[in-house]
């Protein structure tokens, strides 16, 4: 790898900058074969972002991003989320899995139950075209797992 130099502009710019190596190394190893290398991701994607932010990670069949979208964008606290324009992305990039993901700009990353419901929408109209939905990460000052803590 060649010594290169980078300016950056804002704190944005280094920390889009730190997703792209680490979307760079996933690429590499081909897919995300686990949560941490998903919430370091996301966390560089959308931790920084002053409004709420509501992504999607699409996956192929193997776990490899096929693209990441920031699908909603929101107020300091709440964002609307619409599962038909998920199913339709997931359609549109031929997508076998998702990965959800928002921030919350107060740092608290405890799963609302808000969060709980929108996630269970979001995973049962997937269901109905054959997307899977493997996790929904909500970062803050840290980031939490909602597969993990039992919610998928």
């Amino acid at each position: 790898m060649k010594n290169e130099s980078f300016i950056y502009q804002s704190k944005e710019d280094v920390l889009n900058a730190a997703a792209g190596f680490i979307e760079e190394r996933l690429k590499r190893e081909n897919t995300f074969s686990n949560a941490v290398d998903a919430q370091s991701y996301v966390r560089f994607k959308i931790a920084y972002k002053e409004s709420e932010v509501f992504a999607v990670l699409f996956l192929d069949s193997q776990h490899r991003l096929i693209s990441f979208r920031e699908m909603f964008q929101g107020t300091i606290d709440s964002a609307a989320v619409y599962p038909r324009e998920i199913v339709k992305a997931a359609i549109e990039v031929n997508a076998a899995a998702v990965i959800l993901a928002h921030n919350h700009p107060s740092g608290v990353t405890e799963p609302s139950q808000a969060d709980i419901s929108i996630t269970d929408k979001i995973k049962k109209s997937l269901e109905l075209i054959d997307v899977r939905t493997l996790d929904h990460i909500i970062v803050g000052e840290s980031a939490v797992s909602m597969a993990e803590r039992g919610y998928l």
